[in-house]
């Protein structure tokens, strides 16, 4: 279970599921304890949150993984151009 929540500033581990050999990293840039049940933080940003707030401030919305698995740069590229 996991035990920690994932609290802004929190960097978290995700996967697809056993035996997919899919994993992510990110950083949570808001308060995402929805995401508790499944996806476990492993760390803490301790300075630098600004840095990562400026990079993540040009993307909105959210990320179609079915596509980004299947189409990969060529879907960032045409929605996330920044």
């Amino acid at each position: 279970p996991v035990k920690a929540s994932n609290t802004r500033g929190t960097v978290t581990f995700a996967t697809a599921g056993p035996g997919s050999r899919t994993t992510q990293i990110f950083f949570n840039t808001v308060n995402n304890s929805r995401l508790d049940n499944d996806f476990v933080p492993f760390g803490e940003v301790e300075s630098g949150m600004d840095v990562i707030d400026r990079v993540y401030s040009g993307y909105k919305g959210t990320v179609d993984q079915g596509n980004l698995q299947s189409l990969g740069n060529m879907y960032l590229k045409k929605n996330f151009p920044k």
